[in-house]
């Protein structure tokens, strides 16, 4: 019998069966069906898979659908929504915000994985299972689907190829023992006594009081997280500006990575490889970016060879979910009331994965607008790759010596 007719077999027999009863024939079913019986008794009955093997066992011992004790209705180990009555709410506020396309949710990148919901779901006080937590969203109507996008315009025609092409250079590069690394700016933060997102343990009824509006407070400024995340050693840092995100603040970031971490570790690197996005201060149309991407070439003496994902596909950018979610979780529900504070909370980030981070504060002014003549752009030493040059390319150095 296929699995739409046991279910109809099933919905008509069961107002007449017991718990006992239930166990019993659907065991007797799985046994008749033979191999890959009890999953398919499983799937058109909803009883669940341990209780038809239980049911099994009685048969197999001699015990009938009528004998034995009965469990009166009710009775029983009570559910789980009815001894922790949060639970429910609190695994959909974890999945809820991941529809909402923020790349910065740690948990949109896990594709919603039901480990890492259990995970959060005991740091926040419940005591429950990954085979628990699929059945409640289950329940809930949840489905584990992919992203459909309809809002954001049609894709560009050699997307995927160029997440292909990324793809084989990251692996030849760390194949051949040389520093990959991804970057981009986090979102900009106010700093002083403003709501943060998020909950943080404190004792109870006293809440961090903040401002009711978020404006700019003139004398505190605000801050510019700007990233280097290495995807060989799951290490990262972040410089946080004061100033303007642009090209120069990008790339003396990318330089004081490689100073204070990068370098101590490929000691013998020739190559760096950078992806990023299309747009911002390292898009790969901004002349600034290139010629400081130069300069960093004749300091470092290394070839540099930057590939950009295609406009619109930032959030795969792997910097925005194995860096950014962290520090995000990191300091939420936590006023930034200061740069050090800031400082600190992104410095103090890890993850049981091993992700170690760095971060400093960067004070130097980098006034926007600036322009590069044509004169300082011919000494951009800048050789496109076969496909898509405009995205991928590499700038040698004007002198070989470090």
């Amino acid at each position: 019998m296929d699995e739409k007719g046991l279910r109809a077999k099933f919905k008509s027999l069961a107002p007449e069966l017991n718990e006992r009863a239930r166990r019993i024939w659907a065991a007797t079913e799985a046994r008749e069906i033979g191999r890959g019986g009890i999953a398919l008794v499983a799937r058109a009955t909803e009883i669940s898979y341990s209780t038809i093997v239980r049911g099994l066992h009685e048969l197999k011992a001699g015990e009938s659908a009528g004998g034995g004790r009965v469990r009166r209705f009710g009775g029983g180990r009570k559910s789980l929504l009815v001894t922790d009555p949060s639970l429910l709410s609190d695994l959909e506020g974890l999945v809820e915000p991941t529809a909402s396309g923020d790349p910065e949710s740690p948990l949109r990148w896990t594709s919603k994985s039901v480990r890492m919901l259990a995970t959060h779901l005991k740091a926040d006080g419940h005591s429950v299972s990954h085979q628990v937590v699929s059945e409640l969203l289950a329940e809930a109507g949840y489905s584990l689907q992919g992203n459909r996008k309809a809002r954001e315009g049609s894709d560009h025609p050699d997307r995927d190829e160029q997440f292909r092409y990324i793809n084989r250079l990251v692996r030849k590069f760390q194949g051949n023992g040389q520093p990959v690394i991804s970057v981009d700016t986090k979102k900009k933060e106010l700093v002083g006594d403003f709501k943060n997102s998020g909950k943080q343990w404190r004792p109870k009824q006293t809440p961090n009081l903040v401002r009711v509006h978020d404006f700019l407070i003139p004398e505190k400024g605000k801050a510019i997280p700007y990233g280097v995340y290495d995807l060989t050693r799951n290490a990262g840092w972040v410089s946080v500006g004061i100033d303007h995100d642009t090209a120069s603040f990008a790339v003396r970031t990318i330089l004081r990575w490689w100073r204070k971490m990068g370098q101590p570790v490929y000691p013998a690197a020739r190559q760096l490889l950078i992806t990023a996005d299309a747009g911002g201060s390292n898009g790969p149309r901004v002349r600034l970016w290139r010629w400081e991407i130069q300069r960093l070439a004749d300091r470092t003496g290394m070839s540099i060879t930057v590939c950009h994902f295609p406009p619109g596909t930032s959030k795969w950018n792997k910097i925005e979910h194995r860096l950014f979610s962290y520090i995000s979780t990191n300091w939420r529900g936590q006023p930034l009331i200061s740069l050090a504070v800031i400082v600190s909370l992104i410095a103090s980030t890890r993850t049981v994965a091993g992700l170690r981070v760095r971060a400093e504060l960067d004070k130097r002014r980098y006034p926007p607008g600036r322009e590069i003549p044509e004169q300082l752009m011919s000494t951009v030493k800048l050789q496109p790759h076969g496909f898509h040059g405009d995205w991928n390319y590499t700038i040698q150095p004007n002198r070989t010596t470090r």
